[in-house]
């Protein structure tokens, strides 16, 4: 049964859905449109620039949330993530003329509840492991699985067309695919366990790994039997806050997973050699990532060190996080005249240490990340930052000192 919204609530949401709208159909958004179609095929403009709010959504969401029913809420959380970029920073956000919702879904590789013990204040936490032996406790692993919940989707579809359907239409998009293993193994059995496994059981280790595979695989069989996948093109989320622009997927049919995007990742494994990345990792991922029609790859690891063994084989490949950890001059180097983008995720402190920003000593890390990112398709997304203090200003300037040092350092 449709829950019923506060007449209050209501007309917050349609005031919303017009701001969205307006900001849709304004000169502003068409030039950043254009820019995110000149990464989508592959021509080396003006590349996309943007901060990342959510690790201070506190700060820039919360204070500005009036509605007070639960489902009001959720909706008008929504609205006001999608509006950040443009309404406070000025950044590259692109703002879609629909209100986007995804399907109520989920997977997960492994069986278990992972424990953590959070901190009183910050964001930070410690993992308490539900496995301390894997050859032990393998067991606890088992009974991954995945549900897709059609009729709670279908509630909130009908509960966002009732609210503002008529202002702004509500449109249903997949994100991309996500084969995510190490990171919900680790939240399980703790980092020092991971490693040790390698050395001490590896069979087991690769048991796991398959073990978390199978589920992804069994998932995706089931998304195309059902036929439930949809197109990944344009404004459509892809994993690490990113969006589906492209040239090359359907944009009119999704039939096969590999008519979408994907995304992968394994930031966990980021200190072990390239060889044993190889051994334990790669063969998995690689399952999965041939049966995406495009691939996202990267979190907060290195990828430099195993972008020649690795990384590269993956012709379907399109987006590659460079993050701080990485030799961005060797990564520059890499990508430099291809077709896959150099998805910057610059340092984090110049933004968020206190006091003023130092202009001079941010200009100067920029100067190596655009000299190092030039030639190739660029994307900047600054990620990882804890706080702004709440100070909008600080995130505008922060953003245009970004594009300026683009303007001076990367060539195309």
């Amino acid at each position: 049964m449709t829950q019923m919204i506060l007449e209050k609530d209501r007309q917050r949401l349609r005031a919303l859905a017009r701001r969205q709208l307006e900001y849709a159909h304004a000169p502003q958004n068409d030039v950043i449109l254009k820019k995110w179609a000149a990464l989508a095929e592959g021509r080396r403009e003006t590349p996309t620039v943007r901060l990342l709010f959510s690790n201070f959504t506190d700060e820039v969401i919360t204070p500005r949330m009036e509605c007070e029913g639960e489902e009001a809420r959720r909706m008008e959380w929504a609205f006001l993530w999608t509006l950040v970029g443009r309404e406070l920073f000025d950044d590259d956000t692109p703002i879609s003329p629909t209100f986007d919702m995804a399907r109520s879904a989920w997977a997960s590789p492994f069986g278990g509840d992972a424990h953590r013990t959070r901190s009183e204040s910050g964001k930070g936490y410690h993992i308490d492991p539900i496995i301390e032996d894997l050859e032990e406790d393998i067991d606890k692993l088992r009974g991954g699985g995945f549900k897709v919940d059609l009729e709670k989707t279908k509630r909130n579809i009908d509960l966002a067309q009732d609210a503002f359907g008529d202002i702004l239409p509500v449109r249903l998009v997949l994100p991309s695919l996500t084969g995510a293993l190490t990171n919900p193994l680790v939240h399980l059995m703790g980092m020092e366990n991971l490693y040790l496994s390698m050395y001490d059981c590896p069979e087991t280790l690769h048991e796991v790994m398959d073990m978390g595979t199978r589920v992804y695989e069994a998932y995706y069989d089931y998304l195309e039997k059902e036929k439930l996948l949809l197109p990944t093109c344009g404004i459509s989320p892809v994993n690490q806050e990113s969006f589906a622009f492209n040239s090359e997927l359907p944009a009119d049919h999704a039939d096969k997973t590999t008519d979408v995007w994907g995304f992968l990742e394994s930031q966990e494994t980021t200190a072990v050699s390239p060889e044993t990345f190889g051994e334990f990792v790669f063969p998995y991922q690689d399952r999965l990532a041939k049966r995406y029609g495009l691939l996202s790859y990267g979190c907060c690891e290195r990828v430099d060190a195993i972008w020649p063994d690795y990384l590269s084989k993956w012709k379907n490949l399109r987006k590659l996080s460079v993050s701080p950890f990485n030799d961005e001059r060797l990564v520059g180097e890499y990508l430099r005249g291809s077709n896959v983008v150099y998805y910057s995720k610059p340092r984090a402190e110049y933004v968020t240490v206190r006091g003023p920003m130092d202009e001079e000593a941010l200009r100067a890390y920029f100067k190596g990340v655009f000299e190092s990112a030039s030639g190739c398709l660029l994307e900047v997304a600054q990620r990882e930052v804890g706080t702004i203090y709440g100070d909008v200003n600080r995130g505008r300037d922060y953003v245009r000192i970004t594009r300026e040092c683009i303007d001076a350092y990367w060539k195309p």
